[in-house]
């Protein structure tokens, strides 16, 4: 017991020390950016990934006694220091992190992609079908009814024929079922948490995303001729879109290759040709107008499963995967616009507790049709309610092509996806302990998903 209390005691001082050292540096920049508030430039923005890095750590471990994420720490610590709050950081340093982001997209992406083995995706591949099924259908269809059902607290439908804000509600349905891969990978980890519930949602998070983008692009197609009557359904979207995927999938597979050639004959300073291709294979992306992510996934995906450097792979990102994560969620942190969620909370909480209860719903009817066992049944809804860079990506586009209601949507759309970065996180992670998978004995793969035959 004195063992014990001994632990416990050093915890303590060890946490007032951190949050001492947290207050002290926030204080000093607090006073520089008081004093130099013009400065900016690459200087600038190397202090603040420094100072992100520190805070979001430490608020992290601040955190854990209260059993919530560490993701939930680095995004306090952002909100904190952002320039809503304290001002530590002001927006346009925010926005000139945005290739640090891109490098952490990339490095999240491949990370992803290299955990998803095809032999458990196969075995589990009854739930992963109607899962899909179900979290991207039945969610676009029913989300889409329960923003139709909101319109009264809408004002920008005030101004829309009912046939046209059917095509908004549309919208709003495929913003519905994007997910967060960063916020998964994160979590998992954190926990390192093995067993059926972190397996299924990783697979599912992962892959969706291909299933995600088709969709996208059929519900702007479909909704921009009942929002504009001039318009007519056309083609080139999905010419476009086919034209991103096949490309997506053609890059990444030669870029897991490259990788794969280079970890069995090289293997050195892996760290940074990780951040070589993370910056530079970002741009020539979006100099292509492929998918990022899709293209880092099958990259990923192709090292795991057709060679055998996969945990290489995984043991160099590890590497660098602390600080990706905290260096993006904290900056997510710091972009979050606090007056607007302000502003639109009651509406935004709605449209997210609906958008909640409805994944909840699929995951009940997907469960059991899959016949999955009771711990899927019951939490496997939790891995699914983050939402973040996909779903802001389509608020932005809807805000370009709809100008007339564009920027309210995407306001409304920040403020419900805000809610869910914030509240998703910590469903998932208390679903994980929950289950028994973040404990250190060895649970069973999704392979277990499916029960022995019962003897007759």
């Amino acid at each position: 017991m004195s063992a014990g209390l001994a632990a416990a005691r050093k915890g303590a001082g060890t946490r007032t020390a951190q949050g001492l050292l947290l207050v002290g540096f926030g204080a000093l920049l607090f006073v520089v950016t008081r004093g130099v508030p013009e400065e900016h430039g690459a200087l600038w923005t190397t202090t603040a990934v420094g100072f992100l890095l520190l805070a979001g750590t430490i608020t992290s471990e601040l955190l854990e006694p209260l059993g919530l994420p560490h993701l939930t720490g680095y995004l306090l610590a952002g909100v904190l220091a952002g320039p809503y709050v304290l001002r530590l950081i002001d927006e346009q340093t925010v926005k000139g992190l945005s290739p640090v982001n891109t490098l952490s997209l990339s490095l999240i992406a491949l990370s992803g992609g290299a955990e998803l083995d095809l032999g458990d995706m196969r075995r589990g591949a009854r739930s992963l079908s109607w899962a899909m099924l179900l979290q991207c259908v039945f969610v676009l269809v029913a989300a889409t009814g329960a923003f139709y059902a909101v319109r009264p607290l809408l004002p920008f439908a005030r101004a829309l024929a009912p046939l046209a804000f059917l095509g908004v509600a549309l919208l709003w349905g495929a913003l519905s079922v994007t997910r967060s891969p960063a916020a998964t990978l994160a979590i998992l980890t954190q926990t390192r948490a093995t067993g059926p519930l972190a397996t299924f949602t990783l697979a599912f998070v992962m892959t969706s995303d291909l299933v995600v983008v088709v969709l996208l692009a059929t519900a702007l197609g479909l909704a921009r001729p009942l929002i504009d009557p001039a318009a007519s359904l056309s083609l080139d979207a999905f010419t476009t879109l086919g034209h991103e995927l096949f490309g997506s999938v053609a890059l990444g597979t030669t870029l897991g290759v490259f990788i794969a050639v280079y970890l069995r004959l090289v293997d050195r300073q892996m760290l940074v040709v990780l951040l070589l291709l993370g910056f530079g294979a970002s741009t020539l992306l979006d100099y292509l107008r492929f998918d990022s992510l899709l293209t880092f996934m099958v990259a990923g995906f192709v090292v795991r499963n057709m060679s055998k450097q996969g945990k290489k792979l995984v043991a160099h990102i590890e590497q660098a995967g602390s600080v990706v994560y905290v260096v993006f969620f904290a900056t997510a942190g710091a972009d979050l616009d606090l007056p607007l969620l302000r502003e639109l909370w009651p509406v935004a909480v709605l449209m997210a507790m609906s958008r909640g209860f409805i994944t909840w719903v699929a995951a009940r009817i997907s469960g059991r049709l899959a016949d999955d066992p009771p711990t899927l049944r019951t939490w496997s809804w939790t891995g699914l309610v983050s939402q973040a860079g996909l779903a802001l990506g389509l608020a932005v586009l809807v805000a370009r092509e709809f100008p007339a209601f564009g920027d309210a949507f995407r306001a409304l759309a920040i403020a419900s996806i805000a809610v869910n970065e914030i509240v998703g996180p910590v469903l998932f992670k208390l679903a994980l302990d929950r289950a028994g998978e973040t404990s250190r004995r060895e649970a069973p793969s999704l392979s277990a998903i499916r029960p022995p035959p019962t003897p007759r």
